[in-house]
């Protein structure tokens, strides 16, 4: 593809036809010669949340890009409206891939219930793979913000760990796993239907939820630590009571990575007061959880006594 912005007949064309005005807050779909989005509140607080994603494959990027930022928004106890989503291509990708990207992200902005609104689309030299930016836009209640995690807080983790690197690892790094089945790597790679933590978000604020953190790089244990760090609390974890798949084990063993350190897109961690009361309502909803520890005063451990250390990157890039 050549450099520069893409002509208004191919934007329209691969891109803006593929979002549509489903919100009420939204004044329009994105449209040639628009610079600007507007949206309507009336009076709500307005929660944004920015993020890159860098080290997807492109037939994942669309799905990424729109639920790990909702996802922030979301576990910020908001309600996810609309995305600005900036898409980067170097100039050895074609239409063909501009299009995938597009119908992905509008499937996932249908999962997640918001709009795409606007953003900018560039083939650049600067970058060698495709890469997005996405801005979320979403809102809030004054009187439903968060009071923040409280020490004697049960801990709740959504869904599984290592979810995201689980389903990344299979679809982009498929020639790192030759001993497992074919079986396993298609369960893995069908991860990529659970990336959402919206509709958990919507339940435990119903059930006096006082914090949530999605689990993004660091996995389960980097975002425990950030859960209660931010109120200079500690916690407790029982290691055995995280949930984790079949699969994410065999991976992680195959490639020898830690498991509870992987990026998990599509679990959220909740604080609250009554975590069975939410476990039993997520649950209800369909939607996996278990209560895995509870918010201390003072360090970070587990239930054995051995201390739980502060996050470090990602294992997904001390693989790559």
């Amino acid at each position: 593809m050549k450099l520069g912005k893409l002509d208004n007949d191919t934007l329209e064309r691969l891109i803006l036809s593929r979002f549509q005005k489903t919100r009420p807050e939204s004044f329009g779909a994105p449209r040639i010669g628009m610079d600007c989005a507007m949206l309507d509140f009336h009076g709500d607080l307005i929660v944004t949340s920015c993020d890159p994603i860098t080290s997807a494959d492109a037939k994942h990027i669309g799905a990424l890009s729109v639920h790990v930022n909702c996802n922030d928004a979301a576990a910020g106890g908001a309600e996810p409206v609309a995305l600005l989503v900036t898409l980067l291509l170097p100039p050895s990708e074609t239409e063909e891939t501009v299009a995938m990207i597009a119908v992905d992200l509008a499937r996932a902005a249908r999962i997640a219930g918001v709009d795409i609104i606007g953003g900018h689309t560039e083939v650049t030299d600067a970058v060698t793979r495709v890469t997005t930016c996405t801005t979320v836009i979403a809102r809030t209640p004054k009187a439903k913000m968060l009071c923040g995690a409280k020490p004697g807080d049960d801990i709740v983790m959504t869904k599984w760990a290592g979810l995201e690197g689980t389903m990344l690892i299979a679809s982009d790094h498929a020639e790192l796993l030759a001993e497992l089945s074919s079986e396993t790597i298609e369960r893995a790679r069908s991860l990529s239907d659970h990336l959402s933590v919206v509709p958990e978000s919507r339940i435990s604020m119903q059930n006096g939820a006082h914090a949530m953190h999605d689990v993004t790089e660091g996995g389960v244990l980097g975002a425990i630590w950030e859960l209660a760090a931010q109120e200079h609390l500690g916690a407790v974890v029982d290691r055995d009571a995280i949930p984790m798949l079949p699969e994410t084990k065999a991976i992680a063993d195959a490639v020898g990575i830690d498991p509870y350190r992987l990026m998990a897109s599509g679990s959220m961690l909740i604080a609250c007061e009554n975590g069975m009361k939410t476990v039993e309502a997520l649950k209800a909803a369909g939607i996996p959880a278990a209560v895995i520890g509870r918010v201390t005063a003072h360090d970070f451990r587990f239930t054995d006594g051995s201390p739980l250390d502060p996050p470090g990157a990602d294992e997904l890039y001390r693989l790559f």
